[in-house]
C-alpha cells in the first residue's frame, strides 16, 4: 500500500466518490425501473448495467483514498474509463433502429414510410449503423482496456499512454461520423419515430429523442477530449494533477447524461419483441408511428 498521491498526483478528496456512487446507483435502478415500465427494448438494460458500472468506479475510488494499491487503482481505471463507452452504443441502437423502422414493411400496425425503397446509401442501412458503429466503439473500448493493462507495467507506460490515446482518438472519430448521419436522419422528414406518452406528434418524438442522441453523445466527445488531454499531459500534468476537472469532464459529463435518458427514456419510442401486439390486438397509440 502506498500514498494515494503516489498514483494520483494529489490526495483525493473524500465523500465526493462515495456521493457519485451513491447516485450512479440510483440512476441504475431507475433506468432499469423505466425499461420495464416502458416495456422497451432489453438491450436498454445497457444503460443500468453502464451506471452500475460507474457506481462500482467510484466505490474503487473511494478504497483508494483509504487503502491504494495498484490493484486498486487500477481497477478504479477500467471501471471509470470505458464503461461510459457502452453509452454511445445504446445512441449506435437507437439510429439503427429508427432507419430499420423506416424501412420495414407495415406489421403490428406500424406505418412505413419507406418501404420497398432501397437506401440511398450504405451509411443509412440500420445492419451498416448498428454494426459498424459497434465495432468502432468495441475496438476503442479494447484498445483502452489494454492500455490501462498496460500501464501496470511501470517499464511500459509510454506503450499503455499511446495505446489509450489511439483508442480515445478512434472513438472521437467515430463520433464526429456518428453524429454526422444523426443530423442527417434528424432532418430527412422521412424517418419518423413512434410518439411516447408526452408527445403531442411524431415530430415532437422524433425531436425529443434526437435531442438524447445528439446531446448525449456531444457530452461523451467532450469527456473523450479532456481524457485525450489528460493522457497527453501524463501523470503530474496540469490536467492529471487536478481533480475539480475529473469531477466536471468525467463525473458530471457522465451524470448528465444518465438525467437526459432518464428524461426523455428511449423505450417509449420502441416496442420490444414481447411486446408487440400479436392476433389483431390493438395497438397503442403512443405505440404508432406516425
Amino acid at each position: 500500500m502506498v500514498e494515494p498521491a503516489y498514483y494520483f498526483s494529489y490526495t483525493p478528496m473524500n465523500i465526493a466518490p462515495e456521493a457519485a456512487a451513491a447516485i450512479f446507483i440510483g440512476f441504475a435502478v431507475a433506468l432499469a425501473l423505466q425499461t420495464v415500465k416502458s416495456r422497451g427494448p432489453r438491450w436498454l438494460l445497457i444503460l443500468s448495467v453502464t451506471a452500475f458500472c460507474e457506481a462500482v468506479g467510484y466505490a474503487f475510488r473511494t478504497v483508494c483514498i483509504y487503502w491504494t494499491t495498484m490493484g486498486t487503482f487500477t481497477a478504479m481505471s477500467l471501471f471509470l474509463l470505458l464503461p461510459p463507452n457502452a453509452l454511445a452504443l445504446t445512441n449506435y441502437k437507437t439510429l439503427g433502429e429508427v432507419v430499420k423502422s423506416a424501412h420495414e414493411s407495415p406489421r403490428n400496425g406500424f406505418s412505413s414510410t419507406l418501404r420497398g425503397e432501397p437506401p440511398s446509401s450504405i451509411f443509412l442501412r440500420p445492419r451498416f449503423i448498428t454494426w459498424f458503429f459497434f465495432t468502432s466503439d468495441v475496438f476503442s473500448f479494447l484498445l483502452q482496456g489494454a492500455g490501462v493493462g498496460i500501464s501496470t507495467q511501470a517499464d511500459r507506460r509510454t506503450l499503455a499512454k499511446q495505446t489509450i490515446l489511439t483508442g480515445l482518438a478512434v472513438q472521437l472519430f467515430f463520433f464526429a461520423a456518428f453524429l454526422c448521419i444523426a443530423a442527417y436522419v434528424f432532418f430527412d422528414q422521412r424517418f419518423t419515430v413512434a410518439r411516447g406518452p408526452k408527445d403531442v406528434d411524431s415530430r415532437e418524438a422524433k425531436r425529443r429523442l434526437f435531442r438524447v442522441i445528439i446531446s448525449t453523445t456531444l457530452l461523451l466527445y467532450m469527456r473523450s477530449i479532456y481524457r485525450v488531454a489528460e493522457f497527453v499531459g501524463g501523470y503530474g500534468s496540469k490536467v492529471y494533477g487536478t481533480e475539480w476537472l475529473f469531477y466536471l469532464f468525467d463525473t458530471v459529463m457522465v451524470m448528465v447524461s444518465f438525467a437526459l435518458y432518464m428524461q426523455s427514456f428511449i423505450g417509449y419510442h420502441f416496442q420490444s419483441h414481447d411486446s408487440d401486439p400479436k392476433d389483431g390486438a390493438q395497438v397503442p397509440m403512443n405505440r404508432l408511428i406516425l
